[in-house]
């Protein structure tokens, strides 16, 4: 007999679930949806015996073929084999999940039974009370998505996302790094390319470090953005774990790799950073 926890993830269309779903893929579960219940012991089975170190997480729910009858018969397997389970339900009121389905146009997975939608909510609710009779029952009703994914995380008694920023210098003659969230030009700034002196140094050398270092519109321009990207970053870290920075500058030698590696400095002592320089070989 082996010893490990799944987190089934369960509610009526429209409650929530893909959210908490991905909640919990960014919390660093395994994560599974719309698995039909006869499976989950031998999934339980395998992500053990693959010594997979995430904890386990599947969205059951009508997709899925649950019913009272399975839900007891899956309840005694998992206890003969030492699985310990955990049931997140998600609610709302009728009046809401018949918005969301307005809103989205999608249609309710039980309306294939010529349903009408509040019918189909009902029968939907029939199913599952099995379910929910055993879970932890969050009601979305009134929540925002960014609200959910914090009552879901105060559940699972997870702290803060491990929120990682990351910070590459570019060239913009090279192109702009397709996948940044946000993008930043710094070729305002003096250019130590035009001096025969430094053009051969980056901005991570000395040299390049003490030639902005005496420049007030650098100093001032670090400030701005700093100041910037600390209240977004307050604010989308509630909603993911990562967020993306591109600093560029004509090269992405000298000004876009010192703004960038002044950035990350400061931020380093709040955040884990990762810094590239796009531009630059990497150095040991």
């Amino acid at each position: 007999m082996f010893k490990m926890k799944l987190t089934l993830i369960s509610g009526l269309s429209g409650s929530g679930k893909s959210i908490a779903l991905k909640t919990l893929e960014d919390c660093g579960f395994f994560c599974v949806d719309n698995l039909p219940p006869a499976l989950l012991p031998e999934l339980a089975k395998w992500h053990y015996q693959n010594n997979q170190t995430a904890q386990l997480a599947v969205s059951v729910d009508v997709r899925s073929g649950i019913s009272a009858e399975r839900f007891e018969r899956l309840s005694e397997i998992a206890k003969t084999a030492g699985i310990e389970v955990a049931i997140l339900f998600l609610d709302a009121k009728n009046e809401t999940l018949i918005r969301r389905f307005g809103e989205t146009r999608r249609m309710h997975p039980l309306a294939k039974n010529h349903l009408t939608l509040p019918q189909a909510i009902e029968k939907e609710r029939e199913i599952l009370e099995i379910l929910r009779q055993h879970a932890y029952v969050m009601d979305t009703t009134y929540l925002t998505p960014q609200q959910l994914v914090s009552r879901i995380r105060s559940w699972l008694g997870v702290a803060d996302y491990a929120f990682v920023l990351t910070i590459e210098s570019f060239g913009f003659k090279y192109g702009i790094p397709s996948d940044a969230d946000f993008v930043f030009d710094v070729r305002e700034l003096p250019n130590p390319y035009y001096d025969k002196n430094l053009r051969e140094y980056t901005g991570l050398d000395t040299p390049i470090q003490n030639f902005f270092s005496q420049d007030n519109q650098a100093a001032d321009l670090i400030n701005e953005l700093y100041t910037f990207l600390n209240n977004r970053i307050e604010k989308l870290k509630t909603q993911r774990n990562h967020l993306k920075i591109a600093i560029g500058c004509t090269g992405g030698k000298h000004r876009s790799v010192f703004v960038a590696s002044s950035l990350a400095q400061r931020f380093q002592a709040a955040l884990p950073v990762l810094l590239k320089h796009r531009q630059l070989p990497e150095r040991e």
